[in-house]
């Protein structure tokens, strides 16, 4: 039998905790494959010609996109405050002259903001570079939600192609060879590979081949992208919020049964024991209801738990969502 008592809010405990999960994945086929749908694409600055949903070049391995429109959606996402300075354009803002009264005051300067939300991985101050010359590449690998959660985790990241291998510094940088090529956008899965920036560009390649730091502007970009024999492991951060009910009995409550197995005979009178002064009714599972006393869960108890007449019994039941 059960009996019912009101949670009061002070009863209620909600405390988000952070889980991590570990992945590594080796081979393309298995990026692509339908329980991992790791993605990766080439964009590319393409002004010589009209769009042509017919003979645009298309880019991605599980579901192709224009190489056009990935170049142009990095850009404006990640990097539109960064195209005339490395360390982003200046933000216009006008100055208020104040008058003698609210009407005789005065702006001077534009008052339009340029000021661009990049999303930006770290509070630290480092230079962002990306193409814009015509032709030019870029490459980008797409982590789905479902595996990263919240965010991956940051210096987890690790990709491997015949060109080294990519990881990430921490602060939102991609790195090879300690040189950064690019950048990891945590929260959304994003990561893009743009060039070091240092050796000026010449139809989207390095004018001497191969940087001194290790990176050519277009050959490995495209073995990055395009590579079968790859392999890529990072972590992710997601966050769960553990719920806890606190079932407190106090000392005059739940001193009876109402269990039917106590009842002798037809008339309804309980067996002797359960009137005698050292009779105690065992606790065996809390159940949670809502307000229309629908039964939502069930807690079994290791053991049965004697109410006590002279403490309160707390139980504490956790619950995670």
């Amino acid at each position: 039998m059960s009996a019912y008592k009101q949670f009061l809010a002070s009863d209620i405990i909600i405390t988000p905790f952070e889980v991590s999960k570990g992945f590594s994945f080796q081979d393309n086929s298995v990026l692509t494959g339908s329980n991992v749908n790791i993605d990766r694409f080439l964009g590319k600055n393409i002004t010589s010609t009209l769009f042509d949903t017919g003979s645009d070049p298309v880019t991605g391995f599980i579901e192709p996109q224009y190489q056009r429109l990935i170049y142009n959606s990095i850009k404006e996402l990640y990097y539109s405050k960064y195209l005339s300075s490395s360390y982003g354009d200046p933000v216009n803002r006008a100055e208020l002259v104040p008058g003698r009264d609210a009407e005789g005051d005065r702006l001077i300067g534009s008052a339009s903001n340029q000021s661009y939300y990049n999303y930006e991985q770290t509070t630290l101050a480092y230079p962002k570079f990306f193409p814009t010359g015509s032709n030019e590449i870029i490459g980008v690998i797409s982590i789905p939600v479902c595996l990263f959660g919240d965010y991956i985790k940051p210096n987890s990241f690790v990709f491997t192609a015949e060109s080294g291998s990519l990881t990430d510094d921490g602060e939102g940088n991609i790195l090879l060879n300690s040189t950064i090529v690019g950048n990891i956008f945590y929260s959304h899965g994003i990561i893009t590979l743009i060039g070091d920036g240092v050796i000026p560009s010449y139809y989207g390649r390095a004018m001497y081949g191969t940087s001194p730091y290790g990176f050519a502007l277009e050959d490995d970009i495209v073995n990055f992208i395009t590579s079968s024999n790859v392999t890529c492991s990072f972590s992710s951060s997601y966050i769960i919020n553990e719920t806890q009910y606190k079932c407190t009995i106090r000392e005059s409550e739940y001193n009876l049964t109402l269990n039917p197995s106590t009842i002798s005979g037809s008339d309804g009178s309980p067996y002797g024991y359960v009137t005698e002064s050292y009779f105690s009714p065992y606790i065996t599972t809390v159940g949670l209801y809502d307000d229309q006393q629908n039964l939502l869960a069930i807690g079994k108890l290791a053991q049965p738990l004697p109410s006590s007449p002279t403490t309160d019994t707390t139980i504490l039941i956790s619950l995670d969502r």
